[in-house]
């Protein structure tokens, strides 16, 4: 059977499938993505770094090798921010321009252990924080793409790769899946082994995923989080039960983001499922602002290095982020951290009642420009819980740019919720 679709534009699951089966091979998918960038990224500029004639040598050697793993033959691209022992990580700063790791970040490892290639570095802003980098958005180049991980949710969107590594510390994964139109996927904390990603809050830095699909965040998080081999996909859960989150920050959400997340729900409630209002408590009232205290206080101490050594070739929204958190006494991040764990305690009770929560993934549509890459109101509370998140696509602002929802579920019931949000996928949207 022939393909359908040109190589670049399948999904993980559905390239595998395709390679398993002798239809496509390792060479042709590569081949397909790097004239992609080749053809795109002078316009988008989803990559830091890519190396064409390593990418394809490695994927012939996956064509003429035995079948390595469920990733087998599948192109990847990797956050800027994650160390790779062939390519530069230079972390969207001049500090590192030409850094060389010796050795791979876990997750990389990982990944080409079960037979993934990979084919560069994905711009990130600087360390993670607010300064961007030059990538657009690729609905619209005149948008931003949303950071941190701008390179990765750009380059999976625009079919260069049909899977990235991001990470998330405050809401770097789903926010920029938001804007972009794909799967974003936050993990429980710690599921992804973070061993060699460069730090900036360590109570919760993430390593997530970008995808076409959330089988093929199945499918990357099996291997990545040391699930069995077999399990590549998830079956569509119908959830009973769904809280609708519109907390203290839903007064930020754009008309858009209100109209994706209200539609969302009466599709929802159709198809079947309960969908009731979730409150949380008052005092998670506090808990954005909270949670950005104690990343700068945390990040403050990570670049401790860079800020003495090399402050003037940190940008000053860096720079001022690295001062406010040098600046926060301790007692007040101890504060800070009382009420998270109280707050994590609290969520647990809340989400007893419900499967899952859905919620808005981002204020509304990509601003326009490069200079903003948007607001995380919507993304600290998962971030500062370490609860697993997806954000969904389906929907489109005024200027027709992507608006995606956001669940969430219980720390450590990641496959749970993905097998919510992938009957959840398959029901929501415009068009439904």
């Amino acid at each position: 059977m022939r393909l359908t679709r040109p190589p670049n534009e399948l999904t993980a699951g559905e390239a595998a499938a395709a390679i398993a089966a002798g239809r496509l091979t390792a060479e042709a998918l590569a081949r397909a993505c790097l004239d992609r960038i080749a053809a795109r990224d002078g316009i988008v500029h989803a990559f830091a770094h890519v190396d064409r004639d390593r990418a394809l040598e490695e994927a012939r050697a996956r064509d003429r090798a035995a079948t390595k793993g469920p990733l087998h033959g599948l192109p990847f691209g990797v956050k800027d921010l994650i160390d790779t022992h062939d390519m530069p990580t230079g972390m969207g700063s001049p500090i590192y321009r030409g850094h060389r790791p010796p050795n791979d970040a876990s997750c990389v490892a990982l990944a080409r252990a079960a037979g993934a290639v990979m084919l560069g570095k994905a711009v990130t802003t600087e360390f993670a924080l607010r300064h961007p980098g030059p990538t657009a958005n690729p609905h619209n180049p005149a948008h931003t793409p949303g950071g941190s991980s701008s390179g990765s949710a750009a380059a999976v969107a625009d079919f260069m790769v049909p899977l990235a590594f991001g990470t998330q510390t405050g809401g770097s994964v789903i926010r920029p899946a938001s804007y972009c139109g794909v799967v974003g996927y936050k993990p429980s904390y710690d599921t992804i082994n973070p061993t060699g990603v460069k730090p900036l809050a360590n109570s919760f830095d993430t390593v997530g995923l970008f995808a076409r699909s959330v089988d093929d965040c199945c499918l990357a998080v099996a291997v990545l989080a040391g699930e069995a081999a077999e399990l590549r996909s998830v079956a569509a859960v119908k959830p009973s039960r769904i809280g609708l989150l519109r907390g203290s920050e839903w007064a930020e959400a754009g008309a858009d983001t209100k109209r994706a997340v209200e539609v969302a729900a009466g599709q929802l409630s159709r198809a079947g499922a309960i969908v009731e209002d979730a409150v949380l408590p008052a005092m998670f009232d506090a808990f954005g602002e909270t949670q950005s205290m104690i990343l700068r206080f945390e990040a403050a101490r990570v670049f401790a290095w860079e800020r003495a050594m090399h402050g003037d070739k940190l940008s000053a929204s860096s720079r001022n982020e690295i001062d406010i958190g040098m600046a926060t006494p301790r007692g007040r991040y101890r504060e800070g951290m009382a009420l998270i764990r109280r707050c994590r305690a609290a969520y647990g009770e809340v989400l007893q009642r419900f499967d899952l929560l859905l919620g808005a993934s981002a204020p509304g549509e990509a601003p326009h420009g490069l200079g903003n890459t948007g607001g995380a109101m919507f993304n600290r509370l998962q971030s500062g819980l370490g609860v697993p998140c997806l954000t969904l696509p389906g929907f489109h602002g005024a200027t027709r740019l992507p608006v995606g929802v956001q669940v969430m579920g219980a720390m450590g019931e990641d496959y749970r919720l993905l097998g919510f949000a992938k009957w959840i996928g398959e029901r929501i949207g415009e068009g439904r």
